[in-house]
């Protein structure tokens, strides 16, 4: 019997075969994306004249620059489902996707051919931020399109993809970081892309494996996907137009740290005013239920402590990354050990303890015991606190002459995979679960939105290492953390009582 239609009776440990052919593709492009963020606050932080050169930013300027990065690319997720669903289908999107990624790494790599520095490493990112955007939201749902009878099943087979995501984080920050931190940042960001392009390699294929998933399903006429195709080329010209003028701008003598981290946190408030206005016109303006208005409310304040809780865990790729370097001895018989491998800490805790808390949840319930939603969501944000309660304690007793050991961050990261395995998975169901029918795909975009807002502020707040010791700033985020996470189990009756009967 044929797993979906058409779709061979191949089975991939027991399941579609062509869950082996998106789970490497995901794996691939999880290796490139978590390898080259690795670099990327140490590349831009590095002096031009070391033996291996970088930029030379200081550390608002690159932590501002990393913020604005991860923030688009989580924005972009939406317009780049928009594309898939209505002009191009999932699987187009996914290769299309996946080209501009690798193009933007290879570009990123351009200095060893002669292009100028800055330029390409912008025009890189901006080709990444793209890519991404097209890939990221479709590849996981063509995951579900596999599975059309839905049920436990797809639940596995979304767990072994979620395996796939992990496996290329471990993998990334370590090869690449060892290539690119240890010899050449430039051979990183090609490393990187050449695991993007092995990931097209295998998704092409294993194309034959997909059946139907992924294909545009709207029916509509092939000159209406013309003139849709004809939109998206203009506005895809546009912003690549406005995007080389704020390019030059941004590149421009002109430009001090100062105001590039201001463009940032006008970019962060302008993003959480239109949130409040948002929900304000949900909640006032609309003829949805009044339970349905209720769980709008839920879905807010998990918007909020979502966008908290990421803040403070997307330090990894700039405050903690910077603290690895500047203040662990990561000398081991001589050598040194890349900052840029100790990223993949945190995925290989999410490969070892993922399935305890699976298995975790499920007892719980099963003696009826599981906690709620909020109730998660605050654990997760203590859980997160303690790790930099952690890294805090370790930060004060560090210097740059006086490297503290490698564990304090082992430790952190322990904690933080606790925090986020206990918030990060219930979120996306949460958002389905509490959203009005008509209204699943924008609150989908909104969980992204807050996903985004914290990637954000989590670059300005790593910026503030150019004025505050290691300590002050990881002691600061711990205690704004931890209060969010008392404050959300302190509510969590009230909150229960507006989510209705959704568990």
């Amino acid at each position: 019997m044929n797993d979906s239609p058409g779709i061979s009776g191949k089975t991939w440990f027991g399941h579609p075969r062509g869950l082996g052919t998106l789970f490497f593709t995901e794996m691939w492009e999880r290796f490139s994306y978590y390898g080259m963020r690795a670099l990327l606050v140490l590349f831009m932080t590095t002096e031009t004249l070391d033996a291996n050169p970088g930029l030379g930013f200081g550390t608002a300027q690159a932590a501002a620059i990393y913020g604005l990065y991860t923030f688009f690319v989580y924005v972009l997720a939406l317009p780049g489902g928009w594309i898939a669903d209505n002009i191009w289908g999932q699987r187009k999107a996914v290769f299309v996707g996946g080209c501009i990624i690798a193009l933007g790494h290879f570009v990123m790599a351009g200095p060893m051919i002669g292009l100028p520095d800055e330029p390409a490493f912008f025009m890189g990112l901006f080709f990444i931020i793209i890519g991404t955007g097209l890939l990221k939201p479709n590849v996981s749902t063509m995951v579900g399109d596999l599975y059309p009878e839905g049920g436990a099943r797809r639940d596995a087979g979304f767990s072994i993809f979620y395996t796939g995501i992990n496996l290329g984080a471990f993998l990334g920050p370590i090869l690449t970081g060892i290539v690119g931190e240890g010899h050449n940042w430039h051979w990183g960001f090609s490393l990187a892309g050449v695991g993007m392009v092995l990931g097209l390699v295998q998704y092409r294929l294993g194309g034959r494996h997909l059946g139907e998933a992924g294909v545009l399903s709207i029916a509509q006429s092939p000159a209406a996907v013309k003139r849709k195709e004809r939109v998206t080329y203009a506005v895809t010209a546009g912003a690549l137009a406005v995007a080389a003028v704020l390019g030059w701008v941004l590149l421009s003598a002109s430009l001090m740290a100062l105001e590039l981290t201001q463009v940032a946190k006008i970019v962060g408030y302008a993003v959480i005013g239109v949130a409040v206005l948002y929900f304000a016109y949900l909640l006032a303006f609309t003829s949805h239920t009044r339970l349905e208005k209720r769980r709008l409310v839920v879905i807010f304040w998990l918007f909020i402590l979502s966008a908290i809780f990421w803040s403070g865990f997307e330090q990894a790729g700039s405050s903690l990354n910077l603290f690895a370097r500047d203040y662990t001895n990561r000398s081991i018989g001589g050598w040194l050990l890349p900052a840029s491998v100790l990223q993949s800490i945190n995925s290989t805790f999410i490969i070892l303890l993922a399935p305890v808390f699976g298995a975790l949840w499920v007892y719980l319930a099963r003696i009826q015991r599981n906690p709620s939603i909020p109730v998660k969501f605050g654990l997760g944000l203590l859980g997160l606190a303690a790790g930099f309660f952690v890294i805090a304690w370790g930060a004060a007793n560090a210097s740059v002459t006086n490297p503290v050991s490698p564990v304090w961050l082992v430790v952190m990261y322990f904690l933080h995979t606790v925090g986020e395995l206990c918030l990060s998975p219930v979120g996306l169901s949460s958002v389905t679960k509490l959203a009005p029918a008509s209204r699943v795909g924008q609150m989908m975009g909104v969980w992204f939105i807050g996903t985004a807002l914290g990637n954000l502020f989590a670059g300005l707040v790593a910026g503030s290492l150019e004025e505050l010791e290691p300590s002050a700033v990881f002691g600061s985020v711990a205690m704004i953390i931890g209060a969010a996470g008392v404050v959300a189990l302190v509510v969590f009756k009230p909150i229960k009582k507006l989510m209705g009967d959704v568990r």
